[in-house]
C-alpha cells in the first residue's frame, strides 16, 4: 500500500517513525509525499506541552480530510496516544487505529496484522532525515522527574540501550555512509546507569570514534552529569565535535528546587567554566522555561543575568505549560499569561544580541560547512551546517556561494563574510 508518514515533536520520535518505515518496507509498502494519494498515513504524535499536543490534534483531523480521496486507513501512534488513548479513542472516530509507546515492542506485528500485509524481506536501515546524518537513540524514557515534565508519565522510565545494540545500530549507519552522527536520549549523559551500574557514554564515545564518520553530535546533556571522564572522552575524540547541548531551564536556586533539578546556578557556572577552558570554541546551548509557577521578577531578573553572564551560542525559551499529573500542576501562585510572555520576549531580545555578537566573531574565519543542499533558486547560492549547528533546524544555518557544482552531503570550506542572529553567510574556498 502507499503510505505517508507524518512525524510529530522530537528527534526521538523521529527515530521511531524511522524504525515503522522500516518494518513497512519490509512488508512490501511504499512511500509517498501526497496526502491526496496515500492509502494510509500515519501520524506520529507528541504530547511533551499544550502547543504540541495541540499541533498533534490539528494534524489527524486535517489528515483524517483525505479520506474524501484514496485514503483507507488513518494510524496515529506515540506520545499523544500513551498519555491520551481513551479519551483520543472516544473523541476522534476519524481513526482506524491508535498504537501506543507501550506497544512498540510488537510494532512490526501490529502493523502487518492490520495492514494484512507480512515481512517479506529483512528490515533495512530506512532514514527520514538524509543519506549523510543521522540520529541514534542511545536510551528512552527519563527518571529525572523534574516538576514541569510529562515525559515520565509517557516514555516511563529511563532504559539504557544495550552497548552491543548501539554498536551495532551504529555500523548499519556507518555503512550506509552516514557522516554526522547524533546521540539523542532524554538525558545522554545518564547513559549505562541503569544497566551497569555506571555512566557509560564516554566508553560509547571512544568506540564510535574508531567509526567512519566525520562528526558525533551529544545531544541532551543533563548538568550534573557532565563530569571530568565524559570531557576527556570528548577532548580524546577527535571525530566527537565540542558541541554541549545542556536544558538548564533556570537559574535561581529557588527555581531549580521547585523544578527538581538537581545542581545549582553555581554548579552549572563550574561546568560551563571547565568546558570552556578544555575545548577550544565550544558551543553552548540551553533551553529555558519562563513562568514557571511562583517566579518573581528577582528571580526572572537573576536568570537574565546569568544568561549574559554565560553568554550561550545557542538558547531555546518557552512559556511554561500547565500538565496535568505532573509535581507543578497544583503549585501556586501561577505567572500570568502576559506576564510570562513579556519576560519570555525580554529574554530573546536578550539572546538576540548575544547571537548576533557572538556570530561576528566569526566573520573572516573559515569554517568546515556539511552541505546540505541549494538555497533557493540561485544555482550559485548553497545552504549547510557547520559542527556548531544541530540538525534539528533550531541552530540555524551557513549559507554560501560557490562557482562549482556541490554535491548534497559533501563537506567544504567557507569564508565567512557576514552574519546575522541565527545565520552565517559567505563563500566556499576551493
Amino acid at each position: 500500500m502507499k503510505i505517508g508518514i507524518i512525524s510529530l515533536g522530537c528527534c526521538k520520535n523521529l527515530v521511531d517513525s524511522q524504525k515503522a518505515m522500516s518494518f513497512l518496507k519490509a512488508s512490501g509498502h511504499s512511500f509517498v509525499n501526497d496526502p491526496k494519494i496515500a492509502e494510509v498515513i500515519v501520524i506520529n504524535t507528541c504530547g511533551f506541552i499544550n502547543d504540541a499536543k495541540q499541533e498533534s490534534i490539528d494534524t489527524i483531523l486535517q489528515m483524517a480530510d483525505y479520506k474524501e480521496y484514496k485514503l483507507k486507513y488513518l494510524i496515529v501512534m506515540g506520545c499523544l496516544v500513551q498519555r491520551y488513548r481513551e479519551e483520543l479513542e472516544r473523541e476522534l472516530p476519524e481513526v482506524d487505529l491508535f498504537i501506543s509507546i507501550d506497544e512498540y515492542d510488537d510494532l512490526e506485528k501490529i502493523f502487518n496484522d492490520f495492514l494484512n500485509s507480512k515481512t517479506i524481506k529483512s528490515s533495512e536501515v530506512i532514514l527520514a532525515t538524509s543519506n549523510y546524518s543521522a540520529y541514534l537513540k542511545i536510551a528512552d524514557g527519563c527518571s529525572n522527574k523534574c516538576a514541569y515534565c510529562a515525559i515520565p508519565l509517557i516514555r516511563k522510565a529511563y532504559k539504557s540501550i544495550e552497548f552491543e545494540e548501539i554498536i551495532s545500530q551504529a555500523k548499519k549507519l556507518e555503512a550506509i555512509g552516514i557522516k554526522e552522527l547524533n546521540l539523542i536520549a532524554q538525558d545522554t549523559t545518564r547513559y549505562g546507569i541503569d544497566l551497569y551500574g555506571k555512566y557509560r557514554l564516554a566508553d560509547l564515545l571512544y568506540e564510535l570514534n574508531k567509526m567512519d564518520f566525520y562528526w558525533i553530535r551529544i545531544l541532551y546533556m543533563y548538568p550534573d552529569e557532565i563530569n571530568d571522564e565524559l570531557l576527556q572522552a570528548m577532548a580524546n575524540c577527535k571525530k566527537v565535535v565540542p558541541y554541549f547541548d545542556i536544558p538548564v531551564q533556570h537559574a535561581s536556586d529557588r527555581m531549580l528546587k521547585l523544578m527538581n533539578r538537581r545542581g545549582s546556578k553555581k554548579h552549572i557556572k563550574e561546568i560551563v567554566a571547565k568546558i570552556k577552558k578544555r575545548f577550544e570554541n565550544p558551543i553552548l546551548r540551553t533551553t529555558i522555561i519562563v513562568g514557571f509557577p511562583t517566579e518573581t521578577d528577582e528571580d526572572f531578573k537573576e536568570l537574565l543575568e546569568f544568561i549574559e553572564e554565560i553568554k550561550w551560542d545557542k538558547l531555546g525559551a518557552f512559556t511554561y505549560s500547565l500538565e496535568e499529573d505532573t509535581a507543578s500542576y497544583e503549585m501556586e501562585p501561577k505567572v500570568e499569561k502576559q506576564v510570562a510572555d513579556k519576560r519570555l520576549e525580554e529574554l530573546m531580545l536578550l539572546q538576540e544580541k548575544i547571537s548576533q555578537n557572538n556570530n561576528e566573531s566569526y566573520i573572516n574565519q573559515t569554517i568546515e560547512v556539511l552541505v546540505e543542499g541549494r538555497d533557493g533558486l540561485d544555482k550559485k547560492l548553497y545552504q549547510g551546517r557547520s559542527y556548531m549547528n544541530a540538525p534539528d533546524g533550531i541552530d540555524g544555518h551557513v549559507r554560501f556561494i560557490s562557482s562549482r557544482d556541490i554535491e548534497t552531503g559533501d563537506i567544504v570550506s567557507v569564508l565567512i563574510e557576514s552574519v546575522n542572529v541565527h545565520d552565517l553567510f559567505g563563500k566556499e574556498v576551493i
